[in-house]
């Protein structure tokens, strides 16, 4: 059986890393369409059977109604996919849902928080979610009707979790999911992917197929995965997505004299285009770096974000000159290298100045 498996799309979010920047929370929520219009199209193509969307389809908070239309509009146009939704801590089975409200097409199926098994003829789906913002643990009223067909398991939580806060959004551990028996699990919850980090790995979060800030950087995408109806192998395979993911980029201000020059520089570097960037500024400094004044000045759309990890660039000489606990001790210094022709000890000098000098500007 072929499959697709996402999860944490959270449509209609407000993207608040990017907020006071123009039309780009729109640009992304319109790349939130695009990424959805790709999967489905990714089912045309290739006669996927099953669509698996392990929770946080939407934003409760934000959504509207418009955007729900387009999603549905989308499974009508793939009649021959079964559906299957697992609502998330962000998109939860409650009273005013649109899971509850909306009339959806025929092929989508919304599980609730009770435990269900949908039987299908070579595979059983098993499924539950979140019927407010918060669950406690489910899985232990788990149990698999038949072994002998294929057995799946959709829902939305948090894996080997290691903090209280987590163990509010459906905790799982991988021991007990592997005793319970499940040929593949399609989780949710969590915005890294994680579907090849050990050998034979079955239970699977596909990540966020579109980046929702700096806390998700690198390639984004969607789990097509194909299990053998007859030794129930399993095959998975990471389709990435076309939408801007977000990225860092270290810019050293060591032989940077300037802010101007510093604003220059950043201007004549070459950014990819498909990235959102935030510029963290590195090295030795000898000015004032004003983040926002920067951010405001380059011409660069796509750099989003300045944070200054610059160090103080010290001058040694004209430090030496002031009469003062500081001048003293650059002054030492100074002449200890002035009477030193050792290169290395030179620069454990120079060292020892800029931590002495870190210490007495504290």
């Amino acid at each position: 059986m072929k499959f697709i498996h996402t999860a944490d799309i959270h449509f209609d979010s407000p993207f608040a890393t990017l907020t006071g920047k123009g039309q780009f929370a729109q640009e992304r929520r319109l790349e939130q369409r695009k990424v959805m219009k790709e999967m489905a199209e990714y089912i045309k193509e290739n006669n996927i059977p099953y669509f698996f969307i392990a929770g946080d389809l939407y934003e409760q908070d934000y959504i509207k109604k418009s955007t729900i239309e387009y999603v549905n509009q989308l499974f009508n146009e793939i009649p021959n996919t079964k559906v299957f939704i697992t609502p998330g801590n962000h998109d939860p089975y409650i009273k005013n849902s649109f899971y509850k409200q909306f009339k959806w097409s025929e092929n989508v199926h919304i599980f609730t928080n009770e435990i269900e098994v949908i039987e299908d003829e070579n595979v059983d789906i098993y499924g539950y979610g979140f019927n407010d913002f918060y669950m406690a643990k489910k899985s232990d009223q788990i149990h698999i009707k038949n072994r002998q067909k294929i057995n799946i398991l959709i829902t939305h939580g948090s894996l080997d979790s290691g903090t209280e806060e987590n163990r509010e959004y459906n905790p799982l551990t991988t021991k007990e999911l592997r005793e319970l028996g499940f040929d593949y699990v399609a989780l949710g919850h969590i915005h890294k992917s994680s579907y090849n980090d050990y050998l034979g790995q079955s239970i699977v979060y596909p990540g966020s197929p579109i980046s929702l800030g700096f806390d998700e950087l690198g390639d984004r995408g969607f789990i097509a995965g194909n299990i053998d109806d007859k030794n129930k192998e399993l095959k998975l395979q990471f389709i990435k997505t076309s939408a801007k993911t977000f990225a860092e980029y270290n810019f050293d201000t060591s032989e940077i004299n300037s802010e101007e020059e510093l604003i220059e520089k950043i201007n004549n570097t070459k950014f990819d285009d498909n990235k959102f960037y935030k510029i963290i500024l590195v090295g030795k400094c000898s000015f004032n770096i004003d983040e926002n004044k920067i951010l405001d000045l380059i011409n660069i759309k796509n750099i989003i974000r300045i944070r200054n990890h610059t160090q103080v660039k010290y001058d040694i000489e004209e430090i030496a000159k002031q009469i003062s606990l500081k001048g003293l001790f650059a002054k030492r210094i100074l002449e200890k290298i002035q009477n030193t022709e050792n290169e290395q000890e030179k620069n454990q000098l120079i060292s020892a100045f800029e931590v002495g000098m870190d210490v007495l500007n504290k």
